[in-house]
């Protein structure tokens, strides 16, 4: 699964919209769109956010790492 589908997984499991998602992470909503369509990916600041976001809602961040490592090889 690509990084902008694992993203937007997290994000639903979470029951979030993108706007509280946004919120949670506190990044702009236009942020979680681009990282959603694939458009963008996150720095590395917002991956430790996201790992965070991930261990409150009890989340798995392993696959999401992985891709983001992927990602950023290329």
């Amino acid at each position: 699964m690509q990084l902008s589908e694992q993203i937007k997984n997290i994000r639903q499991r979470a029951f979030l919209s993108q706007e509280k998602y946004a919120k949670e992470l506190d990044v702009s909503i236009s942020t979680v769109i681009r990282w959603e369509n694939g458009k963008s990916c996150p720095n590395l600041t917002a991956m430790k956010k996201i790992k965070d976001f991930c261990k409150k809602y009890e989340l798995p961040f392993n696959d999401i790492e992985e891709e983001w490592f992927k990602l950023k090889e290329n």
